[in-house]
C-alpha cells in the first residue's frame, strides 16, 4: 500500500516538472512582437564641406536600424513628414507591402502615416530597409538586423564583437535631379561624389570625419 502512494506521489511530481518544463519551453521560443516608429523628416546634412537637405528617418543618416528575430513580428509606424510620397520597406513573402509603389501599394502621403506590419520569414542575418520610391532610397535606408531564434544557435563560432556595416552613396546634387537628368538623356545618372560606410566618406574625402 505504501509502495503504491509512494509510486503514485512519485508519478504525479515527475507530471508536474514534465509541464512546468514546456510550459519554459514554450516561453523561451516564443515569437515577440517588435515595435518601431519611423519618422520620415528633411534634415540639414553635411558631406564633403557640403550641406544640403535629405530625406531622413528619425533625423539619422543612415535611419535606425530594426532589431528583431526569425519569426517575431514586427510593427514599423511611418510617419511622412517629408514633401515627397514614401513607400517601401523590403520584405520577403509579404509582397503586397512591398514592391514598386502604385503597382502593389499605394506611397504614404506627406502628412499621413503607415504601419507596416509583418513576419520575419526564412530569413536572418544582416539585410536593409530602403524606401521604394524615385530615388528617396539614396538617403532613406538602414539596417534591418534578423537574428536566429531563441535558442537556435548561429551557423559560425560567436563572434567577439558585431558592428553593423552599411554601404552608400553621396551626391552633391539633389539626387531626383539626377535621376531625372539621367532619364531625360537616355544615360545612366551621373556618379556619385563619394561612396559612404555608414553615411561616412572615408578619410581621403575632404572634411571626413
Amino acid at each position: 500500500m505504501s509502495t503504491n502512494r509512494a509510486f503514485d506521489s512519485w508519478k504525479s511530481g515527475l507530471v508536474v516538472c514534465i509541464f512546468v518544463f514546456v510550459s519554459l519551453l514554450s516561453l523561451e521560443v516564443k515569437a515577440a512582437t517588435k515595435k518601431y516608429q519611423f519618422n520620415v523628416e528633411v534634415k540639414n546634412v553635411s558631406r564633403l564641406c557640403h550641406a544640403k537637405p535629405i530625406v531622413t528617418v528619425n533625423g539619422m543618416f543612415p535611419g535606425p536600424t530594426v532589431y528583431t528575430r526569425e519569426g517575431d513580428r514586427v510593427l514599423i509606424n511611418v510617419t511622412n513628414s517629408a514633401q515627397y510620397n514614401m513607400h517601401g520597406l523590403k520584405q520577403y513573402a509579404n509582397g503586397w507591402a512591398d514592391g514598386p509603389a502604385y503597382i502593389t501599394q499605394c506611397p504614404i502621403r506627406p502628412g499621413n502615416n503607415y504601419v507596416y506590419d509583418f513576419t520575419i520569414t526564412g530569413q536572418r542575418g544582416t539585410l536593409w530597409w530602403h524606401a521604394h520610391i524615385l530615388w528617396l532610397r539614396a538617403t532613406v535606408y538602414g539596417a534591418i538586423v534578423i537574428l536566429p531564434k531563441q535558442g537556435t544557435l548561429f551557423p559560425f563560432p560567436r563572434p567577439d564583437r558585431e558592428q553593423v556595416i552599411v554601404f552608400g552613396e553621396w551626391w552633391h546634387a539633389d539626387v531626383e535631379m539626377v535621376e531625372k537628368q539621367g532619364n531625360a538623356l537616355g544615360l545612366p545618372p551621373n556618379t556619385s561624389d563619394a561612396h559612404t560606410i555608414n553615411g561616412k566618406p572615408g578619410p581621403l574625402f575632404p572634411c571626413s570625419e
